[in-house]
């Protein structure tokens, strides 16, 4: 026992402290309330003036009558009978005070015992109340003991009324929700990473182990392995390079400086000319200046990827729109592009990693365009919105704070 309240005394447990001050509290009501009543009752008019009866005074005037006759004889009765009953009236009032003080004196030693034992009670009840309290605060202290990356998946589910514990409990299981799935993401992510990469890298194995197979090479075969092996190794390039854009945009630091978007989406616009060229895609631009602070080489690829990805996932004789400008405090560019008809159910898709309309084979892209989009817009403290266009096609619109 007296190891567990020292262990109690070192750890002051909420529970312990709440218990304390419940008790704390009881006290000082009850000595308000026993110092209220004792000044009451101590100013009543027959407590602090305590009255003396006729009865009284008769016998004290009696004893001090045959008191005095027996000193001075009955000559002087006259005299005795007033002295005996001055005193009579003396001797009854004090012990009327005395008979006050000892009822006083009662009642504060009882009030004491009393509040002694309702303290003692109260200690009681508040450890019992404290601790059916903080039930669901263990509940949530088990459960974050219990959570780990593979053991996300139970949750408090509190019930009872609708309080603050109750709103700790849903705030924390929606925080394992999204760690959940943020975890379940990661994952993907890796596996997804993993295989992206390990594609270039068959393929290089494949062209070098084919063509070293064959007894009699030519140059002309040596030569298309090479091609093939420097187009396996430009794509896990473009692959690494956007892993390491993305990475870096989630972390949400690097420099701000001052820039133009519509200048970006100018030069994004130039870059992709010819593959605009080569697919006869009709362009159609409003570059109004659109000035925001931001980082010049993730806001610069966010552009060159919407541009990219509207060039690559459109038809042929297609059409392109780019607008930017400045509306409600934020720049933003808004690509819309013609294409496949898309189904609003996958529009958020779209954004996540290494996830591409008809599968890998039908794009020949990285996976990451608007990935990178979403992540640079974010780390931006930007805006990111996608609707599919009724006739086939995409349209993005991006919002970057100006200040």
């Amino acid at each position: 026992m007296t190891a567990l309240v020292r262990e109690l005394a070192r750890r002051r447990p909420v529970r312990l402290r709440l218990t304390l001050v419940y008790t704390g509290l009881f006290l000082l009501a009850g000595a308000a309330l026993l110092a209220v009543s004792y000044v009451l009752v101590a100013q009543a008019p027959g407590i602090s003036q305590p009255k003396v009866t006729s009865s009284q005074v008769s016998q004290y005037t009696s004893a001090a009558l045959e008191e005095c006759l027996a000193k001075v004889g009955p000559d002087q009765a006259a005299l005795c009978k007033a002295q005996a009953q001055q005193a009579a009236l003396k001797l009854a009032a004090s012990g009327a005070a005395d008979q006050r003080a000892q009822t006083l004196n009662h009642l504060l030693a009882y009030s004491l015992i009393a509040l002694a034992v309702m303290a003692v009670v109260s200690a009681v009840l508040g450890w019992v109340v404290a601790g059916r309290a903080l039930r669901p605060v263990h509940a949530i202290t088990a459960a974050a003991r219990r959570a780990s990356q593979e053991n996300l998946g139970d949750r408090i589910a509190l019930a009872g009324p609708d309080d603050e514990l109750k709103e700790l409990a849903d705030t924390f299981d929606a925080m394992l929700a999204r760690l959940d799935a943020a975890f379940a993401s990661q994952r993907r992510f890796v596996a997804n990473a993993s295989h992206e990469l390990r594609t270039p890298l068959t393929v290089m194995r494949t062209a070098i182990d084919v063509t070293l197979a064959k007894p009699d090479r030519t140059p002309a075969q040596l030569e298309a392995m090479a091609a093939e092996v420097r187009q396996a190794a430009d794509r896990a390039e473009a692959l690494i390079e956007a892993l390491l854009t993305l990475a870096r945009s989630d972390r949400g630091h690097g420099p701000r400086e001052p820039l133009d978007v519509a200048v970006l989406a100018e030069d994004a616009l130039d870059a992709a000319g010819p593959a605009i060229s080569d697919r006869s895609l009709r362009l159609e631009t409003t570059l109004d200046p659109a000035p925001a602070p931001g980082d010049p080489v993730l806001v610069a690829r966010l552009v060159t990827n919407l541009i990219d990805n509207a060039v690559r996932h459109n038809l042929a004789d297609g059409w392109i729109r780019v607008v930017t400008g400045t509306r409600d405090g934020m720049a933003f560019i808004d690509v819309a592009n013609g294409g496949p008809v898309i189904g609003e159910h996958a529009v958020p898709s779209l954004f996540e990693p290494f996830r591409r309309l008809g599968g890998r084979a039908a794009s020949p892209g990285t996976g990451l365009g608007l990935s990178i989009v979403q992540s640079v817009a974010v780390a931006h403290r930007g805006q990111v919105s996608a609707w599919p266009l009724p006739a086939g096609g995409l349209r993005v619109l991006v919002l970057i704070p100006v200040a």
